[in-house]
């Protein structure tokens, strides 16, 4: 058994559509065991499904069908890292297409139809942010602050810009 598991509130029979919409956009993503209600409880009823397990990149979660009360919000968000734009364009799609958002978001942030904040994030963007030189750091970081979905060809033109100087 975890010793963590992320614990994800849904509106009243929406954590298995995501569990299994995660399961079927991200590898090494599953859903497993279900728990029905075992009594009444507020808002909800004996014997409806009251939580779902799953994973996604191999990090473990719990859905519970909590019901209307609680949104989620930018205050957490998950950050899938990405090797290349194929990965980045596929997942952003998959999340954007499925009734996401990508409205009202910047630099690698959409919302998926249930609410949840994502950053799609390629390595090219994290290794730019972190590059010992500040002036390649700060034109990396510049650049994707111009971007909803990352372009890594545009991260790697402002990463390379300084090399061009040198």
């Amino acid at each position: 058994m975890e010793k963590l598991v992320n614990c994800l509130w849904f509106d009243h029979g929406e954590a298995r559509k995501a569990a299994e919409f995660y399961a079927a956009t991200f590898p090494d993503s599953h859903v497993g065991k279900t728990t029905k209600a075992p009594a009444d409880f507020p808002g909800g009823k004996e014997g409806v499904e009251l939580t779902v397990e799953f994973t996604v990149l191999n990090r473990p979660f719990i859905g519970l069908n909590g019901g209307p009360e609680f949104k989620p919000n930018e205050s957490v968000s998950f950050q899938v890292m990405t090797e290349d734009q194929e990965e980045t364009d596929r997942y952003w799609n998959a999340i954007v297409s499925s009734g996401g958002s990508a409205k009202e978001s910047a630099c690698g942030w959409c919302r998926d139809r249930w609410g949840f904040a994502w950053q799609i994030t390629p390595r090219q963007l994290t290794e730019g942010m972190r590059d010992r030189d500040p002036s390649t750091a700060k034109r990396v970081m510049e650049a994707m602050m111009k971007m909803e979905k990352i372009d890594v060809a545009k991260v790697e033109a402002a990463y390379r810009s300084e090399e061009a100087n040198a």
